[in-house]
């Protein structure tokens, strides 16, 4: 009687099985689910987040860099420049905008020390000022224009409409990033959420800041 050898099976690997714990697929670092894959969330990559940021911003830079040339060009001609005063409150506003700038690194730290209660108190905080920010541009034009200066009053008029008025955009763009970011604290403080959005709107915040600055600076020098 010959003897029977029993071997135990191999193990079978499925092509699917590899995604759903490797590098990609659900739960990787990459497609769905990212940093936190268990809720099947579609998370795009860090650098696509960080990379779509510094491409928008350079176009700012572009943007106002044309709007400056374009002042300085226009007023050499002299024709029809006039003088504009700043409205007073462009100064309150500039001290809302670096308060708001303060907030939100005081909310990103508060993250980094696991207390959330602080970073959302902080975020919605941020969120706030920026806010009071553009209503305080739109008081600014409010008392240009009772002052008597207009949109096409005078070249230097017009360039202080455009400039705070294209800033104030792009500024209503980081509020709605925020508005994004705290309606997702919670899933950001629980670990749930990646936090790329919050440092990919910091970013772009600050920027918005410095670029404040350098309108400010530029329009108290030449108009």
């Amino acid at each position: 009687m010959g003897t029977t050898t029993l071997t135990e099976p191999k193990p079978t690997t499925r092509a699917d099985d590899k995604g759903r714990g490797g590098g990609s697929g659900f739960g990787g670092g990459d497609g769905f689910g990212g940093d936190s894959g268990r809720h099947g969330e579609w998370c795009v990559p860090e650098r696509t987040y960080r990379m779509g940021v510094w491409l928008a911003l350079v176009a700012v830079v572009m943007l106002f860099a044309a709007f400056t040339s374009a002042l300085v060009v226009r007023q050499g001609l002299g024709e029809n420049w006039g003088s504009t005063p700043l409205p007073r409150i462009l100064w309150l506003n500039t001290l809302v905008l670096l308060a708001s700038s303060a907030t939100l690194e005081f909310s990103r730290r508060s993250l980094a020390r696991r207390a959330p209660e602080s970073f959302s108190i902080w975020l919605h905080v941020t969120a706030g000022l920026g806010v009071i920010f553009l209503v305080g541009q739109l008081a600014a034009w409010r008392e240009l224009a009772a002052r008597g200066f207009y949109l096409a009053s005078n070249a230097s008029a017009s360039f202080l409409y455009l400039l705070t008025a294209t800033h104030a955009l792009h500024l209503l763009g980081g509020v709605v990033a925020l508005g994004y970011v705290v309606l997702r604290s919670g899933a950001i403080a629980r670990g749930n959420q990646r936090r790329v959005a919050l440092d990919a709107t910091a970013i772009y915040w600050h920027f918005m800041d410095g670029l404040w600055i350098y309108i400010l600076i530029l329009l108290s020098t030449r108009l």
